[in-house]
């Protein structure tokens, strides 16, 4: 069966890719910075019977992606799923700026995708599917930018989807698909409580469209129902 590695796969979004891609018969990676505080994902763990490891990686940490791949057994990794993520200090506007932690947003939300992209590059150009997946954010649209405000949040956003455009180019000779996906508004840590979507909800319609998705598609940035969504 195909192999996916999850990174944030320990709360939110990652755990729910990582359940469901479990329930549909994947090897599941499952990264995360601190495994054995994941309660959840160990519980998963325990019933997989071993289509479900975990993996200690902290992508805001060069050398911790670096030991991470070189404990990874698997050859090949299908679908590369950079999940991880932070939302920074509340209340950034253009006059309230702490660039300390501008600084930490950009190395999970920017750098950590670019790390794991190197990282594991070679095993996912060796696998069959061939498809990098990077959860954006539509706060990351510069055209969806209405309310102004989380500026160190946006820009990591935006400047990711830039990665991802450019990368989506630079990796075509090798046949590997690079696609942004917004999750939409979800129920998470992060989306808060009045959110629209469960995470359920979000995930299950992202696989619906990652199942679609081929190299015609590489490049381009998605909404979790399917529609492209502006830069």
């Amino acid at each position: 069966m195909p192999t996916i590695l999850i990174t944030g796969a320990n709360r939110g979004l990652g755990l729910e890719f990582a359940r469901q891609y479990l329930t549909e018969g994947y090897t599941v990676i499952a990264a995360c910075r601190a495994p054995g505080a994941a309660h959840a994902l160990q519980q998963l763990e325990r019933g997989s019977g071993g289509a479900l490891s975990l993996l200690e990686v902290d992508v805001a940490n060069t050398a911790s992606v670096k030991r991470a791949a070189a404990g990874v057994r698997s050859p090949t990794i299908d679908i590369l799923v950079n999940c991880a993520g932070i939302i920074g200090a509340h209340g950034q506007t253009i006059s309230a700026l702490d660039y300390n932690d501008w600084l930490q947003v950009l190395e999970v939300n920017l750098l950590g995708p670019a790390r794991m992209c190197e990282a594991f590059l070679e095993r996912v150009a060796q696998s069959e599917r061939r498809l990098i997946l990077t959860i954006t954010s539509g706060m990351g649209s510069l055209a969806d930018n209405t309310s102004g405000g989380s500026i160190p949040y946006r820009t990591s956003k935006a400047a990711v989807n830039m990665l991802m455009r450019t990368a989506a180019i630079d990796l075509e000779p090798r046949g590997i698909t690079c696609i942004l996906l917004n999750p939409g508004w979800v129920k998470t840590d992060m989306g808060g409580p009045n959110a629209k979507l469960s995470p359920g909800e979000s995930v299950g319609a992202m696989r619906r469209l990652i199942a679609k998705l081929g190299p015609q598609d590489s490049g381009r940035f998605y909404n979790y129902d399917g529609r492209e969504y502006p830069w």
